[in-house]
């Protein structure tokens, strides 16, 4: 009974359910058809409203992201980063990275990378020290005291001390070794006073004396224990160099092209560089015994930079980023005095006199500064009051007309039945030929006859040994200091010397004065030795000063922390390569 009231309940409640359903069902058809379908026929009278809203929308979201964004610029700037390979092309042939044998341009810029001297040249061309911290001299001028930095290491780990400079010098002066810079350290004595002080006692005063502290110093703890008729020869010129440099040897690879050898140096940096850890990731030195092949390596982006003191004829240097370096050397046509014609004083002022040196420096393509005496003009001792005659073609024809030489028949000057002829040899270049044919217009315009002859290096080099030429042009490295005594004593035309004065001019005058003036500190006082040097070379006119040469270095990109300035060698390009920089990237204020 109670079991059917039960199910009697259940069924009354489920009907109740459904109804309400039902119910709940109809009331939302209601709903939907009252609030919903039938307004739907409103809603194109309103979808310009509800576009504008979404438009609004967009612009205020779009807004923000262009707010951050400038934002982010505002506080984010584009600057050179550290990191990146630079690889170099050089011509000319590997042959040996240690710095007492290194020659060739690839050799010393190998060596120059691998090894650190006492001092470097910045890039203001100021000698400051790189293993050096400071340097003292004496009242005297004979004893140079120099301290290393502390904490110096070799790129093995071991420690760099005062031992290894002198072991260095040492090295120098042994016979057995050979060193090309054995002349200049004749008579001095090199001691180690402390592991971080070294002495130099000159036998007498020189004034250029710092300038040769800045080869690079070598290991002892690997060289010492060879014989010194090894060292040339010993790997570690070539295979296991160990230096103390901005760049440590990482690996040597040689390419056979065809006929062609390319030698690949891989470098990488080395963080313990006394200058600081190199911003570089790595340098390679790429040696081209081509140029050709070079050049287009360079334009194929294999290279990201190639030097040179002339522009290779086939690239167009005004696609790529260039750096012109005012070389403090001369270029000058050297008279050979010891030659009948180029004898005689007077024909020599009026070739000085007749040669339209400014055109020629127009012509060049790129700006320089003039020569104009055996000194250049940044040097303290020069003294424009003794600077060669100027160009005056009324003066020269004067000069020559008073000697005796007349015009002959056919235009050129005679003089005793011998024409006023020589010739003029220089290397083979496009700026050298250009120079010589401006000369030769010149001077054959005063009714002398020139032959010009360009050979290429090694003939020149031949040409210059034998010293078979009647004038020459040619460039000397002076340097910073104005020491020109191996270009101009009389001492330096005897076979036995370095053979440096290719003019062959011999003065007692200028040998007293060359040798009072480099053995005194003073500026001022130097200035007043060196006055009668400059004044019987005005007189004598043994050259003819034209310009100072530049070297050309052309890059791909911009290359950051590299600025132009004066270099006495091509190798000083590396004055600060530590902080050269190839990648960019933006970082935050």
């Amino acid at each position: 009974m109670q079991f059917r009231l039960f199910k009697l309940r259940f069924r009354r409640k489920l009907r109740h359910s459904q109804r309400q359903v039902e119910d709940l069902g109809l009331q939302a058809e209601a709903t939907l058809e009252q609030h919903f379908f039938k307004r739907l026929s409103n809603l194109g009278r309103i979808r310009r409203f509800i576009g504008a809203w979404l438009a609004l929308m967009v612009i205020m979201i779009g807004g923000v992201v262009v707010q951050i964004a400038s934002l982010g610029n505002h506080y984010q700037v584009q600057q050179p980063v550290a990191g990146g390979s630079f690889s170099e092309g050089v011509l000319g042939a590997f042959t040996n990275a240690n710095p007492l044998f290194a020659s060739s341009e690839v050799d010393t810029a190998v060596s120059h990378l691998v090894f650190a001297g006492l001092f470097k040249y910045d890039d203001q061309n100021k000698l400051v020290g790189d293993l050096a911290s400071s340097w003292q001299v004496d009242d005297k001028g004979t004893l140079y005291t120099v301290h290393l930095k502390s904490n110096l290491t070799w790129q093995d780990g071991k420690p760099l001390t005062a031992n290894d400079v002198a072991f260095t010098y040492h090295a120098i002066q042994n016979p057995d070794a050979q060193s090309p810079l054995a002349q200049s350290w004749q008579g001095i004595t090199v001691t180690k006073k402390d592991a971080h002080t070294i002495t130099f006692l000159l036998p007498n005063p020189l004034s250029s004396f710092p300038e040769t502290l800045t080869n690079g110093i070598v290991p002892a703890h690997i060289l010492a224990s060879m014989p010194a008729t090894d060292w040339r020869s010993a790997d570690f010129n070539t295979v296991h160099p160990v230096g103390a440099g901005p760049f440590a040897w990482s690996a040597l690879q040689v390419q056979h092209n065809q006929d062609q050898t390319e030698v690949l140096i891989a470098l990488k940096p080395f963080e313990h560089y006394a200058g600081g850890k190199p911003k570089l990731g790595g340098f390679v030195v790429h040696a081209f015994s081509d140029q050709a092949t070079m050049v287009k390596d360079f334009q194929t982006q294999q290279l990201t930079a190639i030097g040179s003191s002339v522009v290779p004829t086939k690239l167009e240097t005004s696609k790529y980023h260039q750096y012109s370096f005012i070389e403090t050397a001369a270029n000058m046509v050297f008279f050979n005095m010891a030659t009948p014609i180029l004898g005689d004083q007077q024909v020599r002022r009026a070739l000085v006199q007749g040669a339209d040196v400014p055109t020629i420096l127009d012509e060049l393509g790129y700006p320089t500064k003039p020569v104009r005496e055996p000194f250049l003009r940044s040097q303290s001792v020069y003294d424009p009051a003794y600077a060669q005659a100027s160009y005056n073609v009324t003066a020269a024809k004067s000069t020559l007309q008073a000697d005796g030489w007349l015009p002959g028949k056919d235009g050129i000057r005679e003089k005793g039945g011998k024409p006023l002829a020589f010739t003029l040899d220089a290397t083979n270049t496009p700026e050298f030929a250009k120079v010589t044919t401006s000369l030769r217009r010149d001077w054959q315009a005063l009714g002398i006859k020139v032959t010009v002859q360009l050979h290429d290096v090694h003939e020149f080099q031949g040409v210059l040994t034998a010293r078979n030429y009647d004038a020459v042009l040619d460039g000397i490295s002076i340097g910073v200091d104005p020491d020109v005594f191996v270009y101009w004593d009389s001492s330096q035309t005897d076979p036995r010397s370095t053979r440096l004065n290719l003019s062959f001019y011999k003065s007692g005058t200028a040998d007293t004065a060359l040798e009072a003036g480099r053995t005194r500190l003073d500026p001022a006082l130097r200035a007043i030795k060196y006055k009668p040097f400059l004044q019987d070379w005005q007189q004598q006119a043994p050259a003819l000063g034209l310009y100072q040469p530049r070297y050309l270095y052309v890059t791909q990109q911009q290359v950051y922390g590299l600025n132009e300035h004066a270099i006495n060698t091509p190798i000083d390009r590396f004055s600060n390569v530590q902080n050269w920089m190839i990648h960019t990237a933006k970082v935050t204020q």
